[in-house]
């Protein structure tokens, strides 16, 4: 199937065409038809899959077509999409310019918090017909009385199980009420927990289309992975020793808190090697230029939470590493998904501590794998046994902050306690869990990030991060969509 195929309009068909995509996606194939008819959507698709364009699309096409027949005073915001964080904002944003720049009537910017308010707050006064955010800073401005959601027609809730993850679903509460009942709601959520699930069935019409693509416990055929054994206070070591292999050209390293991102950097700095962290205590502007680095090659690795990550995707990432072991195995999932990618190979290599090795087996289990373990190493240890597929003797669960997160009611930990950079404490919104909450007018320096994505007419060279790069030969590129995002 190509584009040619989807009843897209010659604006957006000539569009893709320039941006050289010709095939798309199993979840575009399956969406785009329907968002076009009019239908609620729920789509369960992790990031890499195509979703971005899956809604943009035809969102565009009903946008465009709409304004054909009926009187619209421009300028009111007829979309809008709620994501969690700024990078998948900023990305949705370039987006719907790319697809778009042949519709110039149609208008959007990308609004998040981190940053000054003011030159979004101009923007929105002129006039936007499509409005991307993330949920602190949309409320922040619907109470200054800066955005008004009456006309919405299309609603799109991006990301639902990190919102979940960042403490968002009570923001998403307070916004719902002020959108038009009347409306078209597409949900999408990488994964679909209890909590989730019940919110889908409050703001989706009876009877909405189910999409579902590649399955969260999957992992891409064309990834190699495997575990060292490690102990913990060797890891720092394990990880300089790994990446004397040249080979491992661009590098994404994962860490379970902001604090052990900035450390793992501040190590592999003393040994000479170039590396950048991000995550929600840096602002927009060290983020987007750490990831433009990475991108350029001129950062050989990137330290990243998984929040922060979300959305990342940059083309011949050769390695994934996970440096912490995660506690959700779904997040592994995603996180080796950053690489090998459009037919490429990758590789993810894992260091689990005893502490992790319960999580690991999660890990396995999901996946229904036995990963490999690497035996030849300088750091391996008796004192960490490797972990079974199944069988073996009971793996204990460990505690405190390297453990599963607090349940509700357990009171605010202190700053620096090593929570997981997701999770909001109960006591207030300690400045670890949203990242996004804007922080008044001081953050001028990443104003810069506000204006990149926003208020042109849409066109932007950049489609879903430009993570299709490569991707298919003889001119039939496949078309990746970057949610993931």
């Amino acid at each position: 199937m190509s584009f040619d195929e989807l009843n897209l309009i010659e604006p957006i068909l000539s569009a893709l065409r320039e941006e050289g995509y010709v095939t798309p996606t199993p979840i575009q194939q399956q969406a785009i038809p329907q968002v076009l008819e009019g239908h609620d959507l729920l789509g369960i698709a992790q990031t890499g899959t195509g979703k971005t364009a899956a809604f943009t699309v035809p969102i565009l096409q009903i946008l465009h077509q709409t304004a054909q027949v009926e009187r619209h005073a421009p300028g009111r915001i007829r979309c809008l999409v709620l994501t969690p964080t700024r990078e998948l904002a900023i990305q949705i944003g370039e987006s719907f310019q790319a697809y778009g720049r042949h519709l110039p009537k149609l208008r959007s910017t990308v609004i998040f918090g981190g940053v000054g308010q003011h030159p979004q707050v101009q923007i929105l006064k002129r006039g936007v017909e499509v409005l991307i955010a993330t949920p602190g800073r949309l409320l922040d401005l619907m109470n200054q009385g800066f955005i008004d959601l009456r006309n919405i027609e299309v609603f799109v809730l991006d990301e639902a199980d990190r919102m979940l993850d960042m403490g968002f679903i009570h923001d998403i509460k307070r916004i719902l009420p002020k959108l038009p009942k009347q409306r078209q709601t597409l949900f999408f959520s990488a994964t679909m927990p209890g909590q989730i699930q019940d919110l889908a069935d409050t703001i989706l019409r009876p009877n909405p289309v189910k999409v579902a693509v590649t399955p969260v416990s999957s992992t891409a055929d064309t990834v190699t992975q495997a575990v060292y054994m490690v102990e913990k206070n060797d890891k720092a070591d394990l990880l300089e020793h790994v990446l004397q292999d040249k080979n491992i050209r661009r590098v994404l390293v994962f860490t379970r808190t902001k604090h052990g991102a900035d450390k793992v950097v501040r190590t592999l700095e003393k040994a000479g090697i170039e590396a950048e962290a991000i995550h929600g205590n840096k602002s927009q502007n060290h983020r987007q230029r750490a990831l433009s680095n990475f991108k350029a090659g001129a950062t050989r690795v990137l330290v990243a939470t998984d929040i922060a990550a979300r959305g990342i995707d940059v083309d011949e990432l050769t390695h994934v590493i996970n440096y912490e072991i995660p506690n959700e195995p779904e997040s592994y999932v995603h996180r080796i998904g950053r690489t090998g990618r459009a037919g490429a190979n990758g590789t993810a290599l894992s260091f689990c501590d005893d502490e992790e090795r319960a999580y690991f087996q999660d890990i396995q289990k999901l996946i229904r794998r036995q990963i490999p373990v690497v035996q030849n190493h300088p750091y391996t240890s008796s004192a960490v046994a490797p972990v079974p597929l199944s069988g073996g003797p009971a793996i204990k669960r460990p505690k405190g902050p390297a453990g599963r997160p607090a349940r509700p009611g357990r009171g605010q930990q202190p700053a620096g306690s090593g929570r997981p950079e997701g999770q909001r404490s109960q006591g207030g919104q300690g400045g670890s869990g949203r990242s996004e909450r804007p922080s008044g007018n001081s953050g001028r320096e990443g104003q810069r990030g506000g204006h990149a994505a926003a208020g042109r007419p849409a066109g932007s060279s950049h489609p879903e991060g430009g993570s299709a790069g490569g991707a298919g030969r003889g001119g039939q590129r496949r078309f990746r969509g970057g949610g993931n995002r």
